[in-house]
This record gives C-alpha cells, sequence and structure tokens, in this order.
C-alpha cells in the first residue's frame, strides 16, 4: 500500500507538476502546466458526482487538498481516473503509455487468484517499467539521482513478494487504516482522548475472548441483525434481487406498456397481441430501486424515473447488462446464432408484472411474477488503441440509444462515468472482465 499509493502514485505527480525535490524535467517532456494539472484535479473532484458511492468515498481536488487525499483515493484514482483524465495531456504520448503499463501491472497484481505466467508478466513488466522510469525521468544523469529513490527498487521484488505471500490484496488491503477506524468510535471524551481509546480497545478484546472461550459470538454481538429494509419486496422467484422504495402502484403509461409486451413476447414466444390481451389483467406496479443479495458486495441500483435524489447524492443509475444477441439478425435465411454480449446504460424503470393465474398466452401454468428492467443503452465508439493494448476495460459513450426492456437478472452491477471533452463520457466498470458469464449456447435434446 505505502509503496504504490503513498510514495510511488504521489512522487509521479510531483514528477508531472514539476514539484519533485526541486527537480526540472531535463531532457524530457513529461511536465504538465499548472493550468492543465488544476483542470485534472478539478474533473477528479467533479467525477465523484457520477461515480456510485459503492465504488469508494469521494476523491477531493489533488491539486488543491492534497493532504486529505489518502491511499484508498490514491488508488482508485490510479486505476480508474488517471487513464481516463490524463489522456491526450502529455506533450509526448510515451509517458502516456509508460502510466498506463504501471496500471496494467497493478490491476494483475491485485487479482484475487494469479497463476505463474501472470506473476513472470509482472516480474518482467516491473523490470521494463523501471527501465523505461529510468531512462525518461532519471535520464542517467548524477545530478538526478534523487529521481530515484528506494520505492522504485522495491517494484523489482513485488513478484517475488506475490510469490512467497501470495496475491497482493492478502496485504495491500489497508490494515492500519481499518483498526484505526474501527476504533475511533471508542472516543467518548475530547479532554481525554486516548484514555477512551485504550479502554475501548481493552473491552473489545476481553469481549472477543468471552465470545470466543464461551461460543457465544452471535450473543454478544453489538451488531443489530440485518433484515428487509422497510417497504422492500422479497420475491421467491427472483431470490438474487429485492426491490426496494419508493414504489408506484399506478399502471405505467400506453408507450411503457408496449415496451414491457415486446419483452414479454420475446421471452415467451408468442405474439404482441396476445401479451397485450394478458397484461390487461396483470397488476404492473413500478419501482424505485432494485438490491442485488446474491453476494455480500450487491449493488443497490436506482432508477432516474421514480423518487427524488438528494443535492449531493452520487449517480447509480448507470448500470452494465447482459443480452444474448443473435449473430444472424440481419440474414433471415441464416439459422439463428446467439452469442452473450455486454452493454452499458442507463436504468430508467424497475417493472414487476404479475399475473395472479395461469396465463394460457404466456404458456404459464401458475401465478407467475417477472421483474423487468427498462434500460437505455450507451452507444458505445472505439476504444481508446492505447487503453485496449494495455488490456483496461475502459469504454466510451457520447450518446444514447434504444430502450431495451429486459429481466432484472440480466442487469449485473453499477458503473461509474467520468466526464471527458467533446461531450464524451467514460465508463468505468470496477468489475472487471474478467467478471463477465461465459454463454456456452443451449445443450441439445
Amino acid at each position: 500500500m505505502h509503496l504504490i499509493w503513498e510514495n510511488l502514485m504521489k512522487n509521479l505527480t510531483l514528477l508531472w507538476t514539476g514539484e519533485f525535490k526541486g527537480m526540472d524535467e531535463g531532457d524530457g517532456e513529461y511536465e504538465l502546466t499548472k493550468a492543465l494539472w488544476e483542470a485534472i484535479a478539478a474533473s477528479t473532484a467533479s467525477a465523484s458526482d457520477t461515480i456510485p458511492s459503492a465504488y469508494g468515498s469521494r476523491i477531493p481536488n489533488i491539486a488543491k487538498d492534497r493532504p486529505n487525499v489518502s491511499a484508498e483515493m490514491w488508488s482508485f484514482w490510479t486505476l480508474y481516473l488517471g487513464p481516463v483524465l490524463l489522456r491526450r495531456k502529455f506533450r509526448n504520448v510515451k509517458y502516456y503509455r509508460h502510466f498506463i503499463k504501471l496500471v496494467r501491472l497493478l490491476n494483475i497484481c491485485l487479482q484475487f487468484e494469479i497463476t505463474t505466467d501472470e506473476i513472470e508478466e509482472v516480474r518482467q513488466g516491473f523490470i521494463s517499467w523501471v527501465e523505461v522510469y529510468e531512462s525518461e525521468y532519471f535520464q542517467k544523469k548524477v545530478d538526478r539521482l534523487s529521481l530515484c529513490p528506494l520505492t522504485i527498487h522495491a517494484l523489482l521484488h513485488i513478484a517475488d513478494g506475490i510469490v512467497f505471500c501470495g496475491p497482493v490484496w492478502c496485504y495491500w488491503a489497508f490494515p492500519m487504516e481499518r483498526y484505526c477506524g474501527s476504533v475511533q468510535p471508542g472516543i467518548r471524551s475530547r479532554r481525554f482522548p486516548w484514555a477512551s481509546i485504550d479502554r475501548y480497545v481493552v473491552e473489545i478484546a476481553q469481549l472477543t475472548q468471552i465470545k470466543a472461550v464461551y461460543n457465544v459470538a452471535q450473543e454478544l454481538s453489538l451488531t443489530a441483525p440485518r433484515g428487509l429494509p422497510q417497504g422492500s419486496l422479497e420475491d421467491p422467484s427472483y431470490p438474487t434481487c429485492i426491490l426496494l422504495p419508493p414504489r408506484s402502484s399506478q399502471r405505467p403509461a400506453v408507450n411503457q406498456i408496449k415496451s414491457i409486451a415486446a419483452a414479454l413476447s420475446t421471452r415467451s414466444n408468442t405474439t404482441m397481441a396476445q401479451v397485450n390481451s394478458a397484461l390487461k389483467d396483470a397488476i404492473i406496479e413500478e419501482w424505485g430501486k432494485v438490491r442485488r443479495i446474491d453476494s455480500e458486495a450487491g449493488d443497490t441500483m436506482r432508477s432516474c424515473s421514480l423518487g427524488t435524489a438528494a443535492e449531493d447524492s452520487r449517480d447509480s443509475t448507470y448500470v452494465r447488462y447482459e443480452m444474448l444477441v443473435d449473430k444472424n439478425a440481419r440474414s433471415r435465411k441464416k439459422r439463428e446464432d446467439f452469442e452473450l454480449q455486454t452493454f452499458y446504460g442507463q436504468l430508467t424503470h424497475i417493472y414487476r408484472v404479475h399475473f395472479s393465474k395461469p396465463c394460457p398466452q404466456l404458456r404459464t401454468t401458475s401465478p407467475t411474477t417477472y421483474i423487468l428492467a427498462a434500460i437505455r443503452s450507451c452507444i458505445l465508439t472505439d476504444d481508446d488503441q492505447d487503453l485496449a493494448n494495455a488490456g483496461l476495460d475502459i469504454h466510451f459513450y457520447s450518446r444514447t440509444g434504444s430502450l431495451d426492456v429486459i429481466d432484472i437478472t440480466s442487469v449485473q452491477s453499477l458503473i461509474g462515468r467520468v466526464e471527458v471533452p467533446k461531450s464524451d463520457w467514460a465508463i468505468i466498470d470496477r468489475s472487471g472482465a474478467l467478471a463477465r458469464a461465459q454463454w456456452l449456447g443451449e445443450e441439445d435434446g
């Protein structure tokens, strides 16, 4: 943690701003103008508005409020914001590519699982990265020796650390910061804060021992059991998610009903007329939020059309979703050939469609519930070649497309967005390419 986020990245930003130990750029071209860096810092601060809080805390202006930028904030800036905000900012693109290579290596280091080949890629990658650093920043000059602190050399030992200790997420987890955060509630006295902390630590240790000795961890838990939020709905047909208020029982507009009918028609392989007939007897509700509960890290996704958001809220309406797409859709004579594709868009509506009795038109034999999501898709532009070559899962869009109405289980996770010049947006997806589901096709018979 301290090697990368508290040292290397801070030093790189100091180099880019010409503030590293009074050194200039020498024969290099890596310094950014003051106005440009201030613009990048301002964009960093404003980006938090369009990045869900699930991604981490707000990052302040890294030019004006640097002391309050924590290691965790630097890690997020490096892995997600930096590749977007530094794009096309250096006078010579080789410095950007050098930074992107670092981001790729850090992404590999932070994987939950890492192979022997990937460890070797990390080893050789950092060797190459340090060699380029020495050539472009240190420039092999004695009077610039201060540009080679011990932390640069330490990068060469990260691969060995992974071999001996396992993936770095085991020990790059901000343990000291997390512990300090856990004891902070113990400060009950402003006059004697240290005595309060001492007493709190002792009492927690005593309570932990009692739980272990007498096996009463649940009975003595200080955390209240988490139940379903008030006004929420859990449907047995959808065990992976729950619907959260606000809720509207008012029947949707005609154009929305048509979108729902089209989705159910495709799903049940029936005609629109049959589906429209069935929907006349259906109960259709609209909900404001949906939360995935199939993991502890389940995202809470909000519809942009129902409910109000606080002035300082962060946008949690953009999502990643997956659909099966027929590769031969434009060739009617060819057999259907489906492949699973990833899409991004804004969640506009969340519908719960309930049929209280069997519905022959939809080929159901018992009461059935469908939870559907209406998503305004983002039309992606061509990927940035430097980002693609580095294997970074960052995409761009400038306009939105059609409205896709899909089953809620196809919605995978929240995404963040960063505004870039020329009315474009960069999409930040922390789940990464490895989180994509694999479509193996339908088995014959």
